[in-house]
């Protein structure tokens, strides 16, 4: 190849960038032209409809770009926003708006490498002017330093081979290269790239420096062409030392460029390289065949090089990591303790902690260590205060947060005070830090979070110990644990030792006993721990006055703290003693109400118009029928046994009506008293599931059941339960022969049958267990789970998804729904990490769905309030105890079996919303004005009178 043409190849990879732009600058000049011979102005229908429709379009474009630019406004946070206006405004050709929405979302995150390359094309289009290249070169160096990418290096490389044409352009280029092979030569997937692109251009310029065909170099030429031989040579050894794919071609071209046989000290480097690349491989194909964020392939391959413990590929498999993972917290936190330990260089470190706050501001974690980073490599006092200010407002999402975040900024502010000196600048920043601390965590985040985040005032006792040992200043210590005391604390005897300590090691033996004195008397918690202390105090240093007093103090306070204790425990001990009292009351209150029943079913039998034989099989199966009453009775049975029986459980079948003159379910209540009589065995409960929630117009619940339960195993018998009118109760029991098949069929609770959720829990008998309860999901904290309420009904699971997906891997979503299956507007998400879901509460929160605007918040369910213990004396004989609803609880539908003649002459009923029959004030109120009660034979008489 001749020097020209070689020339002319160099000068085309020079001019690369300047024809782009010109190019691109061209086609925004060029306008659409019209037919010649119809002086370009004339339009088909067809041309004149896709106009009308490019218009609306375009208006339709303006309009969503204005709705994004307003709701930017309330919420600049919201990622999403962001990527869909750089979209629509880079479709309208907007470029000043697009410029400036770039901007301020790179100002907020650390762009994507797909992003920060679309707006370095866009500048590079055009970009013509030496002055406007000089921008893209900023932009190309703000990119390189969000991520790590291999990509955008090499783009800014070859964007700068052209302006080699300007002084001093061929070293701005070689300069550009080193700085890329630092950051991702090592890359084992994708370094090779660079190399090749920095050996070819030394390539072109040793073309052109060759002289021409048939002369002789000078001296001068001569020196330049072997010195750009040694610049080739050198990038090949570097490259071949080096473990990177498809090394072995690059060793090829190297023995047929070089005119010399390679050096030994080349070749050893090389299959030492090899080798090192043997051991790169797996976990590099672990990467190439797993899924985004492939973070466990990523540990793996940062535990193997730390094995290594070569710091740049430490750094760079750090890197490449953080790049798909950029929102774990952990990642950041790891790579940052280990740049602070082992490499400790000021740029590098700090912009790792930098990139780390940006991408995650909501864990605090991140800005405590930065800003001890930032004085570890002595950064200026006002941006590292400007730091903290920054973290304020970060968004953080628990009021601790808040908490720990002051104390590391006023850990900072201690070690910068001289404490020799009587008073200083940073002595009085400090206090004015801890006085601004106190009142932000009791106006800004008990307003936020309604707590301080600090019950036990901890900064106050730090800012109390700084006064007592540092500055000397006793009387401000006893003024700040005074207000300490104040917020609550003083019923602690932990709180009053600390006090007692401080004062003990600063202050004197009268304030020491002053405070001791307090804490005998507020103390409840360790009243005899803060006795002791007390008397240690006067056994040591205090006069007989003082014992004698301190003595007399300590045992009049135990006295009273004994008495108290005492009447609780009696207190405790008449409470079970009352609720074992009701109980063998409700056992005999039973046993009567059966005997009585049982004769008044005699009584009707004898005149109703019947068989014989129906006779007898019903007042058998009535006579073994529980024992039942209304709500309003003294013994408290609950309702729900009037309306439900089990079929062959515990021995009871469904009781039959009599046959009534228009009794029209007289088929359904003779079929069920058909059905055998099976004895409840309590032993079985463990092979026993409680199904419940089920629809009350299911027909033939068992064959239904049998057929959903029988995945889960072998199905010894179904259970449902009907009403006396032989109806389905909605619930029944499934009894399987092996455990393992009861456990398995837990796993079908909430599953959808017939448009209702159904309910599948263990068969627990709850008089035996009354404190067992059933819910399958967490009450408390959970960090990777997000409450999404304000949802319209009409929202899917699958559309819900599609919305959350895009903040992280979704692991479940769970609509609520209320007992018939229809939606309640709320769910619950759940992502792999804290660091996904807390991403997902800044960009969703005020998010509109369906036109609706969702509130979006990390799980903290409330705490469930017990029902208070009834006082003895005060309990209500119409109060229902919980144990006697049975395994499943108070009922849903509860109906009242007093006949409406005895209503209309007691009492009126009130009914609650739910659909349960409540007594009235005026028949509760008083226990003592309880109505006369009725026997068996006024119901009788009454019933026969109608």
């Amino acid at each position: 190849r001749s020097a020209a043409w070689l020339r002319r190849e160099l000068h085309k990879m020079a001019a690369a960038g300047a024809e782009a732009a010109a190019v691109a600058a061209e086609e925004e000049k060029r306008l659409p032209e019209g037919d010649p011979e119809s002086g370009g102005d004339s339009e088909d229908e067809g041309d004149s409809d896709s106009s009308g429709d490019g218009e609306d379009e375009e208006k339709e474009n303006e309009a969503e770009i204005q709705r994004l630019e307003e709701q930017l406004s309330i919420n600049a946070f919201d990622y999403n926003c962001h990527l869909d206006l750089i979209k629509l405004l880079r479709q309208e050709g907007e470029l000043v708006k697009l410029r400036r929405a770039r901007q301020k979302m790179s100002e907020l995150f650390p762009l994507t490498e797909e992003i920060w390359l679309d707006w370095l094309k866009d500048e590079i289009k055009m970009a013509s002017e030496s002055s406007e290249r000089e921008k893209v070169y900023e932009l190309f160096e703000r990119a390189v330093k969000d991520y790590i990418c291999p990509e955008i290096w090499l783009e800014y490389a070859q964007y700068s081979i052209g302006g080699i044409g300007q002084e001093g352009g061929i070293e701005k280029v070689r300069s550009i290269f080193e700085r890329a092979l630092t950051a991702v030569g090592l890359h084992v997937t994708k370094g090779t790239a660079l190399w090749e692109a920095y050996r070819e251009f030394e390539n072109a310029i040793l073309e052109t420096a060759q002289p021409a065909p048939g002369s002789i170099p000078s001296p001068e030429q001569q020196q330049m062409l072997c010195s750009q031989l040694e610049k080739i040579h050198t990038l090949f050894r570097r490259q071949l030392g080096i473990p990177l794919l498809d090394m072995e071609a690059s060793y090829a071209e190297y023995e047929e460029w070089s005119e010399d046989p390679i050096p030994e000290t080349i070749v050893k480097n090389y299959k030492k390289a090899l080798q090192q690349l043997e051991k790169c491989k797996p976990y590099e194909e672990a990467l190439l065949g797993a899924e985004t964020p492939k973070l466990a392939e990523y540990q793996a391959y940062i535990d193997f090089e730390m094995k290594a413990g070569d710091p740049a590929r430490i750094q760079l498999i750090y890197e490449r990591a953080l790049a798909e993972n950029c929102l774990v917290p952990d990642l950041w936190a790891r790579y940052n303790q280990y740049l602070d330990r082992q490499l400790k260089v000021k740029e590098l470190v700090l912009s790792a902690h930098d990139r780390a706050v940006r991408n995650c501001p909501w864990t605090v974690g991140l800005w405590i260590r930065y800003l001890l980073a930032m004085e570890r490599h002595r950064v200026d006092h006002g941006i590292i205060s400007e730091m903290f200010e920054k973290a304020l407002n970060a968004g953080f999402i628990q009021a601790t947060d808040y908490v720990e975040i002051w104390q590391a900024y006023l850990d900072y502010l201690r070690r910068r005070v001289d404490f020799t000196q009587d008073s200083s600048k940073e002595l009085e920043e400090l206090r004015a830090a801890f006085a601004r601390a106190v009142e932000y965590l009791k106006q800004e985040v008990e307003e936020r979070f309604s707590e301080s985040g600090d019950p036990s005032c901890t900064i106050m006792q730090n800012w109390a110990r700084v006064e007592a040992r540092l500055c000397n200043n006793m009387q401000k210590a006893r003024e700040l644990w005074d207000n300490i005391m104040t917020k609550g604390n003083a019923k602690y005897a932990n709180m009053w030792l600390e006090y007692y300590n401080l004062e003990r090691a600063h202050g004197d033996t009268q304030h020491c006993r002053k405070a001791l004195h307090r804490a005998v008397q507020c103390t409840s918690d360790y009243p005899e721990h803060v006795c002791e202390v007390l008397l240690t105090l006067e056994r040591i240093e205090g006069t007989l006055e003082d014992w004698d007093a301190a003595v007399q103090k300590t045992e009049n306070r135990l006295a009273r703290v004994n008495e108290q204790r005492a009447k609780a425990a009696e207190k405790e001990a008449a409470l079970a003693k009352q609720e074992e009292e009701k109980a063998e009351h409700r056992k005999q209150a039973r046993a009567e109400k059966k005997a009585s029943k049982k004769a008044k079913k005699n009584r009707i039998g004898d005149k109703r118009k019947a068989d014989d034989d129906d006779e007898g099989e019903w007042g058998q199966e009535e006579a073994e029928q529980p024992s039942k009453r209304h709500k309003g009775d003294g013994d408290g049975i609950h309702l729900e046994e009037d309306m439900e029986v089990e079929v062959g459980l515990f021995g009871r079948s469904g009781p039959e009506k009599p046959d009534y003159p228009g009794n029209q379910k007289e088929k359904a209540s003779t079929s069920r008293r058909d059905i055998p009589k099976v004895l409840h065995d309590s032993s079985k409960d463990n092979v026993t599931v409680f199904v419940s929630n089920l629809s009350y117009t299911m027909v033939d619940p068992e064959v239904k059941l049998k057929e959903l339960f029988e995945s889960c195993g072998e199905v010894a018998e179904i259970r449902p339960v009907f009403s006396n009118k032989g109806t389905f109760r909605g619930y029944c029991y499934v009894e399987f022969k092996e455990e393992k098949s009861a456990l398995q069929a837990l796993g079908l609770d909430r599953k959808v049958v017939e448009g209702r959720p159904m309910f599948v829990s263990p068969c627990v008998d709850k008089n035996k267990n009354p404190d067992f309860k059933v819910f399958r999901y967490s009450t408390t904290l959970e960090k990777h789970k997000l409450f999404i309420s304000g949802l319209p009904f009409s929202c899917t699971k699958e559309e819900l998804e599609d919305v959350c997906k895009a903040h992280g891997n979704v692991k479940d979503i769970r609509l609520v729904t209320n007992r018939a299956g229809k939606p309640k507007g709320l769910a619950y998400v759940e992502y792999e990490n804290e660091a996904q879901a807390s991403q997902a509460v800044l960009k969703m929160d005020g998010l509109t769905v369906k036109e609706h605007v969702i509130k979006v918040a990390i799980s903290n369910p409330p705490l469930r309030k017990l029902p208070d213990k009834p006082e003895p004396g005060r309990a209500s004989q119409f109060a229902v105890p919980r144990q006697v609803y049975g395994a499943r609880g108070k009922g849903r539908t509860q109906l009242s079996m007093v006949p409406r003649a005895l209503q209309r002459q007691s009492n009126p009923v009130a009914k609650a919303e739910n659909g349960m029959v409540q007594n009235s004030p005026a028949t509760s109120s008083d226990p003592s004005e309880e109505p006369k009660k009725m026997s068996n034979a006024d119901f009788a008489k009454m019933l026969l009178k109608k």
